[in-house]
């Protein structure tokens, strides 16, 4: 298992230490990844760690530039219980919801149960 490590490879899921909460995104390679974030996304009156957010906005951006300088690592923490998609897949999955708006929902439809439906098709989160 991946746990852990901070060497991430395409189709890992990446842990954030953000103050409060963790934050998820998706390393798709080259220095970047796929995630679920409030910039940008209409009629957010809070951040995405915020039970009031309704809307998140899908953003592929380098790991640098949304880590800043929290902790993180590479967590394929659901590797155990979950068969990951082929990397192909998972990349393609993830590509297909750039630039797009989703409702958000902290209980149900957070950023870490976007990048598990990514990686293994079902929507896992256990930080709520």
């Amino acid at each position: 298992m991946a746990e852990g490590r901070s060497d991430p490879q395409p189709g890992d899921l990446i842990e954030i230490d953000r103050p409060g909460y963790q934050h998820w995104a998706l390393y798709v390679g080259d220095e970047y990844v796929i995630h679920l974030t409030d910039e940008g996304a209409s009629s957010l009156w809070h951040s995405s760690s915020s039970t009031g957010a309704t809307r998140a906005k899908v953003k592929k951006q380098l790991l640098k530039e949304v880590v800043k300088n929290d902790k993180w690592r590479v967590n394929n923490k659901y590797d155990h219980s979950h068969t990951p998609f082929r990397v192909e897949e998972i990349i393609q999955r993830a590509e297909h919801w750039i630039d797009k708006e989703l409702t958000y929902d902290v209980l149900n439809s957070n950023c870490e149960h976007f990048v598990t439906e990514l990686r293994y098709g079902v929507r896992v989160s256990h930080q709520v």
